[in-house]
């Protein structure tokens, strides 16, 4: 009894430890960005915004958010939308070597953005297709597919199957099918998938900066100014891309945990 305690309380200690190192330096970036000198310490000296103030109206941070924002949303649509094909194929339909279909469409993530962005720079710059906004929309669909592919795939796996042989017993054609009985039963996820890799593609760097070219995204605009001169207009920009980030990722989350508590009750109550 005092070792299951002992473990308990080590393991809430470790939790918390890993919590503040994640956290802390972050915290502290959103701290220096209201800064009112150029070499922000702790405690501040003062409060001010006008480090927010001053990369709303330099001309490229806007521009590179808007980059950012039309990339995201083009990304988690169409992302979604084949991710969702995807888990559906995987789900519905036995072939030969789906074992390897699944691990090639899962594959992306799992190699480094290093990696990756250098052969999507190699491969759109034969087709002539680099240096623009589509370049980091085509390179970050192909990265993020896995995501909404995974969100789905889960679901899918709850489901009961009798449902759809329930509706094509009742006459429903695969297609009715699908969308009467499947994509109800899966659109917390597909919801879920949407915001998850707009965050993605939002929040990624290494593959925007070599796919982009001259075209850049928030996180890119980042590095251009490290390469600059360093100022707390950086943490400002940081704390905006953190925030829109985590935003994203805690939607996805709330959508997936409402709806599995919708179901419990539901359960509970049947």
């Amino acid at each position: 009894m005092i070792t299951d305690r002992l473990i308990a309380c080590a393991l809430r200690g470790w939790f918390l430890m890993a919590l503040l190192f994640i956290f802390v330096p972050i915290i502290i970036n959103f701290i220096y960005s209201f800064s009112p000198g150029r070499f922000p310490t702790l405690p501040l000296g003062g409060f001010s915004t006008g480090w927010y103030e001053l990369i709303l109206n330099e001309a490229p941070v806007p521009r590179a958010f808007g980059n950012s924002i039309k990339a995201g949303v083009i990304v988690s649509v169409v992302s979604t939308f084949i991710g969702f094909a995807a888990a559906y194929t995987d789900y519905r339909y036995r072939f030969f070597g789906k074992n390897f279909y699944l691990a090639l469409a899962l594959l992306p993530p799992t190699i480094p953005v290093l990696i990756l962005g250098l052969v999507m720079l190699m491969y759109l710059s034969r087709i002539s297709l680099v240096g623009e906004l589509h370049s980091v929309v085509i390179s970050h669909v192909v990265y993020c597919i896995p995501f909404a592919m995974a969100l789905t795939r889960l679901r899918l796996a709850q489901i009961n199957p009798d449902l759809e042989a329930a509706a094509w017993n009742l006459g429903a054609n695969s297609w009715r099918a699908m969308v009467f009985v499947i994509l109800p039963w899966v659109f917390p996820s597909i919801l879920a998938a949407l915001a998850l890799t707009m965050a993605v593609s939002f929040d990624e760097y290494m593959i925007a900066f070599f796919t982009g070219g001259l075209t850049e995204t928030l996180p890119v605009r980042v590095l251009a100014l490290l390469q600059g001169q360093v100022s707390p207009r950086i943490n400002a920009i940081g704390s905006v891309v953190f925030t829109i980030s985590m935003a994203l990722v805690i939607l996805a989350q709330i959508l997936l945990l409402t709806r599995r508590s919708s179901e419990r009750r539901e359960a509970a109550g049947g």
